[in-house]
């Protein structure tokens, strides 16, 4: 199964909010907030998104004027008919700068079981980060 496209892939993603922490330069947390999912489409976009049988790429792109870390991909494999789905969570280990982007290959530990009856649907979305909101003194 061989699937891209980022639209496709963002219909079938379901996060309700992005939870995102804003900190100073010395690191001490200002101000938590929710946002919803448009709200943090806005800062942090998923672009040239694949997915194969063993693995999901693409790169995560920072729109906002901030340092954003501690990115979490939700990488979801949906199974069609019955039930063996997976979700995981997928930490980008590097920041990501104001305008550029970051690429991710995720492969699981374990592959996904080769069945009858159905197929995975495999997507991936924002599931949280941390933005830096460096204020002079």
């Amino acid at each position: 199964m061989a699937t891209t496209g980022l639209s496709f892939l963002r219909s079938i993603a379901t996060i309700c909010a992005i939870v995102f922490v804003t900190a100073s330069a010395t690191q001490r947390a200002l101000a938590q907030d929710v946002r919803t999912r448009e709200e943090a489409e806005r800062i942090l976009e998923i672009e040239n998104a694949t997915v194969t049988d063993s693995a999901v790429s693409g790169e995560v792109v920072n729109r906002s004027r901030n340092t954003v870390r501690d990115v979490q991909l939700l990488i979801r494999h949906i199974w069609l008919w019955d039930d063996p789905s997976t979700s995981a969570y997928y930490k980008l280990e590097k920041d990501i700068p104001p305008g550029s982007r970051v690429p991710f290959t995720y492969q699981p530990a374990i592959p996904l079981p080769k069945m009858a009856g159905g197929h995975f649907v495999t997507t991936v979305a924002i599931g949280g980060f941390a933005e830096l909101n460096l204020q002079s003194r």
